[in-house]
């Protein structure tokens, strides 16, 4: 027989048989002999059946053929127990399943959370790993980044208006309310209590807002805070008789009765009183009565001058002396001589309204010459309004 080498093992096959070349030189031929040499008288003994024999990784099946040997499946193989047995042609391979690496024969976690694959928060779990985001934030469908969550479209936590922000949200409440320390719900703002300036008069609060008001007898501005007082005698609304006189004042009106002198004044017109001098009676009254009125705000600031009084003529070796003669009880006022012939009425102390008060102010003539002393009234009443505006 003669040797063939083949790949994964040998043939044996008779030198008589002319169809087939080796390539290889048989070693065990003499060197004169040769493969094309006439072939020899076969032997009278028969030849043993050869064994067919699978090269290594493979094993014979019913149909002698070789087929590949499945290590994983019959538990043949030497893989570590971390680690994936996967089968391939004639033998096998050790590996590692998805999220371990292999690290001196054994397979070890990968710990995804050190190399950034989430974009927000990451937690390792073995062979993986869980991508979640921060309160305000979703989850995008490819399980790594996230997206702002518009909180104010999905649950509008606010009680009035929402503000979407990166990641959360904020609260803002409508024109006069402010937000509360849960910074959620809004409480109405009472503007009256903040400032008192708001109002000229009264602030009333409404919820969100507020509106000034005025009391009897004014009339609120077009810049809704200032009272303006409403002139009821040049409107016509008021009570005054054909005989009396109205006498507007801030918030009200007074109806003045006519002028009427007492015995022995005679009146010479509207609002004088004269006390003639051929009457004996007269010697120790004042000369002359003359009546007049005014008003004046209540809690007025002070000082104030508020009157003045002046002597109408005057005459060589005559001079005059002011003063408040009756109805200055309260000492609210005093008089302040301003020159030879003149003098103020001067306001020293706040007065609430309302009030009706009468002074008489008296100038005094003094004349050194012929020894004369005489003297005039100014009877005023003054009208004292029941607001400070």
């Amino acid at each position: 027989m003669m040797c063939v080498n083949q790949n994964g093992g040998y043939l044996c096959i008779p030198r008589t048989n002319t169809l087939y070349r080796s390539p290889y030189r048989n070693p065990y031929l003499p060197a004169a002999a040769s493969p094309l040499a006439p072939p020899l008288v076969a032997s009278n003994f028969p030849s043993p059946p050869r064994p067919l024999i699978c090269r290594f990784g493979y094993q014979m099946d019913e149909n002698s053929h070789c087929v590949d040997i499945d290590e994983c499946a019959s538990d043949s193989h030497q893989c570590n127990p971390t680690q994936v047995c996967i089968n391939t042609e004639g033998g096998y391979t050790c590996s590692c399943t998805e999220g371990y690496w292999l690290l001196e024969g054994q397979c070890l976690d990968i710990d995804e959370c050190r190399y950034g694959y989430c974009q927000q928060l990451c937690a390792n779990v073995p062979g993986s790993y869980s991508c979640t985001c921060n309160p305000g934030f979703l989850l995008n469908s490819d399980g790594r980044s996230c997206q702002d969550m518009d909180e104010c479209t999905t649950e509008n936590p606010c009680v009035q208006s929402c503000v979407n922000t990166y990641g959360s949200y904020l609260c803002r409440c409508e024109p006069g309310y402010e937000l509360e320390e849960d910074g959620v719900n809004c409480n109405d703002m009472d503007e009256c209590s903040i400032s008192e300036f708001l109002c000229q008069h009264e602030c009333v609060n409404q919820p969100g807002s507020y509106y000034c008001s005025c009391p009897p007898g004014y009339t609120l501005l077009d810049d809704s805070r200032t009272c303006q007082d409403i002139d009821e005698c040049d409107t016509r609304n008021n009570t005054c008789t054909v005989e009396q006189t109205c006498l507007n004042i801030p918030g009200g009106h007074h109806c003045v009765d006519p002028v009427h002198c007492d015995e022995p004044y005679l009146q010479l017109n509207d609002n004088r009183c004269m006390c003639p001098v051929e009457n004996p009676t007269c010697r120790d009254q004042p000369f002359t009565i003359v009546h007049r009125h005014m008003d004046i705000l209540s809690n007025s600031r002070v000082p104030a001058d508020i009157f003045q009084m002046q002597a109408t003529s005057r005459y060589p070796g005559v001079y005059y002396i002011f003063q408040i003669k009756s109805g200055n009880e309260g000492r609210e006022f005093y008089m302040r001589q301003t020159g030879p012939i003149s003098a103020t009425l001067v306001l020293t102390r706040p007065i609430k309204g309302p009030r009706d008060l009468t002074l008489d102010l008296e100038m005094v003539s003094v004349n050194t010459v012929v020894n004369f002393r005489g003297s005039s009234i100014i009877r005023l009443r003054i009208f004292v309004s029941p607001h400070s505006f």
